[in-house]
Parts: C-alpha cells; structure tokens; sequence
C-alpha cells in the first residue's frame, strides 16, 4: 500500500481521537483531552504529509506543517496543541500540581476547535 493511499488511514485515525476527545471534555477529562487533540491534529497533519508523498517524523504539528508549506490557521492551531504533547501528561511539566488540576475546560475546548482546524483542512485536501 502507498504512503499515499495509506494517509486515508491516518486521517480516520484522526476523526475518532477528536471524537473520543469530545466525550472526554463532556465528562471533565480536560488535561486528557488537550492531549488527545494534540494527537489527533497530529494525525491529520501527517495525512496531509503521506498524501503529498513527504516523509515525515516526530511528533511536533509545527514542524510538520512547515516541512509540507502548510501555514495560516492550521500552522497557528498547531502552535496551541503542540504545547500539550507533554504539559498534558506529566506532573513535572509545571512546578507543582498534576495536569487535571491545572488545564482548563477553557483549554480543553479551544484545544478541540484547533484540532478541528487541522481535521478539516486534512478532509479537504484528501477528499475524505
């Protein structure tokens, strides 16, 4: 299978982590949630990257968005998710405190409208 053909894979990836995201942020998951949108704009971003043909690694929305010339909305979304790669997770990302007890509903919610950002353009350059 192509790298092509399997950036359709990616992207559903992609649909069901926001969609686990949203049931997250109706039960108050809010750290949890930040992360997984973090994960599932990852995700699409890389579609966008495996249907263009380019090799991509690590994990960094930004980095990828700037290695495909991908900008604008989708590159400022991802300059607010890729700070919850690890802020979200781990306790020692602040000075004290756990990640659920600092990240807020606020966070959360902005954090699923960005992924949506990516989300969308994503469909909309596979045609999904």
């Amino acid at each position: 299978m192509s790298q092509k053909q399997r950036a359709h894979d990616w992207l559903k990836q992609a649909v069901n982590d926001i969609s686990w995201a949203r049931q997250g942020l109706g039960s108050g998951y809010y750290s949890q949630v930040c992360f997984l949108c973090q994960q599932a704009a990852e995700k699409a971003i890389k579609a966008i990257a495996y249907y263009r043909e380019y090799e991509v690694r690590g994990h960094s929305i930004v980095m990828i968005a700037r290695k495909i010339n991908v900008n604008s909305d989708v590159l400022e979304a991802g300059k607010q998710l890729d700070i919850y790669y690890i802020s979200s997770r781990y306790p020692d990302a602040f000075p004290e405190g756990a990640p659920f007890e600092i990240i807020s509903e606020k966070q959360a919610r902005e954090a699923v409208d960005n992924a949506q950002i990516i989300i969308d353009r994503a469909i909309h350059e596979l045609k999904a």
